[in-house]
């Protein structure tokens, strides 16, 4: 099952190193695998929107959602600005 979201920035270890994040499943493997802290608000509720989402019982879009909030609670949402013309 494809789940595919506009891509979502992290930054991992080592700093500096960026990933791309632009399905539900990878953003749930990410969390549940990858995450730099182990215990978060956000974190438990991104982990719970993705595993929704894969049921069909949310949007994709608030599991994106989530995904963005549990990175800025563990610090490493990459948020680029946009571009002037």
């Amino acid at each position: 099952m494809t789940t595919p979201f506009p891509s979502v920035t992290i930054e991992i270890q080592p700093a500096g190193k960026s990933r791309n994040i632009a399905s539900v499943p990878e953003a749930a493997e990410v969390l549940l695998m990858d995450w730099p802290i182990h215990d978060g608000v956000k974190l438990k509720a991104a982990r719970q929107k993705c595993l929704d989402a894969l049921d069909g019982k949310v949007t994709i879009t608030e599991c994106r959602s989530a995904f963005i909030e549990a990175a800025k609670e563990a610090r490493i949402f990459v948020d680029y600005p946009a571009k002037r013309l």
